[in-house]
């Protein structure tokens, strides 16, 4: 078990990353556990929401596929068995007009920067425009000092652990460790970090004091 002091310094900079959040017009949230997740989610999100996600090991974690096909939201679900490509593709398109749209984030920076890299980028347009509601969910083992850190922690665990997760053949998923490759199924082709947003409150950032996802 964690000692106290050692909760107590993971807590106290889930709240300075918190306030720099805040700061730059986002809102925030610190929970001690991933049990605390769901509830707030289900507080928020009305029912008869239209509700749509990106990939997340982190959501996983927390429970939210339950609330989500509960049948108390809509659930815009790309990966549903049966679809086709065609409706798959059509079912993320969807995302853009979602009432809540829910993810995670590869990291996020002392100063309250948001950092995120994809390959399909469906998952960073929908955080920049489209959604009503962002919420991303973010274990404290996500909080980095600056973006150097935050490019370096995507590298050397974010990218390599989801390559291998998602059967990629890159050479970080054979390695454990960015190339810098040019693969035709390389995941990290375009990032995104979020600063002073212009919508205030548009985004919610939850910081849970567990270590979640990739």
């Amino acid at each position: 078990m964690r000692h106290r002091a050692a909760k107590n310094v993971i807590r106290q900079r889930m709240e300075r990353t918190a306030q720099a959040l805040r700061a730059n017009n986002m809102q925030a949230f610190c929970v001690d556990s991933a049990a605390e997740v769901l509830p707030l989610l289900e507080e928020w999100i009305a029912p008869g929401s239209t509700v749509g996600t990106g990939g997340s090991i982190t959501l996983a974690e927390c429970g939210v596929k339950n609330f989500l096909t509960s049948g108390k939201v809509k659930f815009l679900d790309r990966l549903a068995p049966g679809l086709t490509p065609e409706e798959s593709d059509a079912v993320v398109r969807a995302h853009f007009s979602a009432d809540w749209y829910l993810c995670s984030a590869n990291a996020i920076t002392d100063a309250g920067e948001v950092f995120n890299v994809d390959g399909n980028s469906n998952r960073i347009a929908a955080i920049a425009f489209g959604p009503r509601n962002v919420v991303m969910v973010v274990g404290y083992n996500k909080l980095v000092r600056d973006l150097d850190e935050a490019e370096n922690r995507l590298e050397t665990i974010a990218a390599p652990a989801n390559a291998q997760r998602l059967s990629c053949k890159t050479p970080c998923a054979q390695t454990g460790v960015c190339a810098h490759c040019s693969s035709p199924q390389r995941i990290c082709c375009d990032y995104l970090v979020l600063r002073q947003q212009r919508e205030k409150g548009r985004i919610r950032v939850i910081l849970v004091a567990e270590s979640l996802g990739f």
